[in-house]
Protein backbone atom coordinates (compact mmCIF):
# COMPACT_ATOMS: atom_id res chain seq x y z
CA UNK A 1 0.00 0.00 0.00
CA UNK A 2 1.50 3.24 -0.91
CA UNK A 3 1.08 6.52 0.87
CA UNK A 4 0.93 9.42 -1.99
CA UNK A 5 0.43 9.82 -5.11
CA UNK A 6 0.22 12.73 -7.72
CA UNK A 7 -1.94 12.75 -10.12
CA UNK A 8 -0.71 12.43 -13.66
CA UNK A 9 -1.59 12.26 -17.32
CA UNK A 10 -2.41 8.37 -17.06
CA UNK A 11 -4.19 8.95 -14.00
CA UNK A 12 -7.61 7.66 -14.79
CA UNK A 13 -9.65 7.34 -11.98
CA UNK A 14 -9.45 7.95 -8.28
CA UNK A 15 -12.23 5.86 -6.24
CA UNK A 16 -12.68 5.91 -3.17
CA UNK A 17 -12.64 2.17 -0.94
CA UNK A 18 -13.81 3.75 2.47
CA UNK A 19 -12.91 6.91 4.77
CA UNK A 20 -9.38 6.67 4.64
CA UNK A 21 -8.44 4.50 1.51
CA UNK A 22 -8.04 5.10 -2.28
CA UNK A 23 -7.93 3.28 -5.08
CA UNK A 24 -6.20 4.75 -7.77
CA UNK A 25 -6.47 3.66 -11.58
CA UNK A 26 -4.13 4.74 -13.94
CA UNK A 27 -3.32 3.19 -17.65
CA UNK A 28 -1.93 -0.28 -16.94
CA UNK A 29 -1.71 -0.44 -13.08
CA UNK A 30 -3.64 0.03 -9.84
CA UNK A 31 -2.61 1.23 -6.73
CA UNK A 32 -4.36 1.65 -3.34
CA UNK A 33 -3.24 4.41 -1.07
CA UNK A 34 -3.99 5.02 2.40
CA UNK A 35 -4.94 8.29 1.95
CA UNK A 36 -8.62 9.73 1.82
CA UNK A 37 -9.55 11.12 -2.25
CA UNK A 38 -9.57 14.24 -1.20
CA UNK A 39 -6.55 14.58 0.44
CA UNK A 40 -5.18 13.25 -2.78
CA UNK A 41 -7.05 15.41 -4.85
CA UNK A 42 -5.26 18.54 -2.59
CA UNK A 43 -1.92 17.42 -2.69
CA UNK A 44 -1.74 16.38 -5.93
CA UNK A 45 -2.78 20.08 -6.85
CA UNK A 46 -0.45 21.53 -4.97
CA UNK A 47 2.08 19.23 -6.40
CA UNK A 48 1.24 21.20 -9.77
CA UNK A 49 1.63 24.82 -7.75
CA UNK A 50 -1.58 25.51 -6.43
CA UNK A 51 -4.39 23.86 -3.85
CA UNK A 52 -7.79 22.51 -4.33
CA UNK A 53 -9.03 25.82 -3.45
CA UNK A 54 -7.32 27.65 -5.62
CA UNK A 55 -8.16 25.36 -8.48
CA UNK A 56 -12.11 25.75 -6.88
CA UNK A 57 -12.28 29.15 -7.17
CA UNK A 58 -10.61 29.76 -10.81
CA UNK A 59 -13.26 27.15 -11.77
CA UNK A 60 -15.96 29.01 -10.34
CA UNK A 61 -14.85 31.80 -12.06
CA UNK A 62 -14.25 30.19 -15.33
CA UNK A 63 -17.73 28.51 -15.35
CA UNK A 64 -19.67 30.26 -12.81
CA UNK A 65 -21.19 27.66 -11.19
CA UNK A 66 -20.32 26.70 -7.18
CA UNK A 67 -20.90 23.04 -6.26
CA UNK A 68 -19.81 19.76 -7.65
CA UNK A 69 -17.03 21.66 -9.78
CA UNK A 70 -14.20 19.72 -12.24
CA UNK A 71 -10.63 20.98 -11.50
CA UNK A 72 -7.86 21.54 -13.45
CA UNK A 73 -5.37 19.56 -11.31
CA UNK A 74 -2.33 20.56 -13.87
CA UNK A 75 -2.94 23.39 -16.75
CA UNK A 76 -0.39 22.73 -19.11
CA UNK A 77 -1.71 19.25 -20.35
CA UNK A 78 -4.81 20.24 -19.83
CA UNK A 79 -4.92 17.28 -16.69
CA UNK A 80 -8.71 18.35 -15.64
CA UNK A 81 -10.56 15.99 -13.09
CA UNK A 82 -14.19 16.23 -12.42
CA UNK A 83 -15.91 14.69 -8.99
CA UNK A 84 -19.03 12.16 -9.42
CA UNK A 85 -20.47 13.41 -6.21
CA UNK A 86 -19.86 16.67 -3.75
CA UNK A 87 -16.72 16.44 -2.59
CA UNK A 88 -17.49 16.59 0.75
CA UNK A 89 -19.13 12.93 0.78
CA UNK A 90 -16.91 9.81 1.44
CA UNK A 91 -18.18 8.23 -1.95
CA UNK A 92 -16.87 10.98 -4.04
CA UNK A 93 -14.74 9.35 -7.05
CA UNK A 94 -13.09 11.88 -9.59
CA UNK A 95 -12.16 11.10 -13.15
CA UNK A 96 -10.37 12.02 -15.82
CA UNK A 97 -11.72 13.73 -19.06
CA UNK A 98 -8.90 13.27 -20.93
CA UNK A 99 -8.85 9.57 -20.59
CA UNK A 100 -12.36 9.17 -21.32
CA UNK A 101 -13.88 7.07 -24.19
CA UNK A 102 -17.52 6.48 -23.71
CA UNK A 103 -19.89 6.09 -21.19
CA UNK A 104 -23.51 4.18 -20.60
CA UNK A 105 -26.00 3.24 -18.48
CA UNK A 106 -26.13 0.07 -16.57
CA UNK A 107 -28.30 -1.40 -14.06
CA UNK A 108 -27.09 -0.05 -10.77
CA UNK A 109 -25.60 3.55 -12.02
CA UNK A 110 -23.31 3.98 -15.28
CA UNK A 111 -20.48 2.22 -16.75
CA UNK A 112 -17.43 4.65 -17.82
CA UNK A 113 -14.94 2.99 -20.53
CA UNK A 114 -11.60 4.73 -20.91
CA UNK A 115 -9.51 5.11 -23.62
CA UNK A 116 -7.22 2.09 -22.62
CA UNK A 117 -10.34 0.14 -22.25
CA UNK A 118 -10.54 -0.17 -18.75
CA UNK A 119 -14.36 0.02 -17.31
CA UNK A 120 -15.07 1.46 -14.24
CA UNK A 121 -18.79 0.92 -12.72
CA UNK A 122 -20.28 3.96 -10.65
CA UNK A 123 -23.19 4.41 -8.59
CA UNK A 124 -24.54 7.57 -10.28
CA UNK A 125 -27.48 8.15 -12.60
CA UNK A 126 -26.31 8.65 -16.08
CA UNK A 127 -27.79 12.09 -16.21
CA UNK A 128 -25.54 13.11 -13.07
CA UNK A 129 -22.58 11.50 -15.21
CA UNK A 130 -23.30 13.32 -18.79
CA UNK A 131 -23.97 16.71 -16.50
CA UNK A 132 -20.25 16.45 -14.64
CA UNK A 133 -19.08 15.61 -18.39
CA UNK A 134 -20.45 18.91 -19.76
CA UNK A 135 -18.50 20.78 -17.20
CA UNK A 136 -15.52 19.57 -17.25
CA UNK A 137 -15.53 19.66 -21.06
CA UNK A 138 -16.99 23.56 -20.73
CA UNK A 139 -13.99 24.04 -18.90
CA UNK A 140 -11.44 22.21 -21.29
CA UNK A 141 -12.70 24.59 -23.85
CA UNK A 142 -12.29 27.62 -21.88
CA UNK A 143 -8.77 26.66 -20.60
CA UNK A 144 -8.03 26.19 -24.32
CA UNK A 145 -9.49 29.15 -25.80
CA UNK A 146 -7.57 31.38 -23.55
CA UNK A 147 -4.42 29.04 -23.99
CA UNK A 148 -4.34 30.22 -27.98
CA UNK A 149 -5.25 34.10 -26.53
Amino acid sequence: MLHSYEINIGTLAIVPIDETTTRIIEIGNEYIIDKPVFEIINESCCYYGSNYQGRYEGTKNMLGMSYKLPIIVEESRSIIFFPTASPRLVECAWISLNNLKNYVRCNKGSNITFKNDTNLNLNISIFTLESQILRASRLESILRSRKNQ
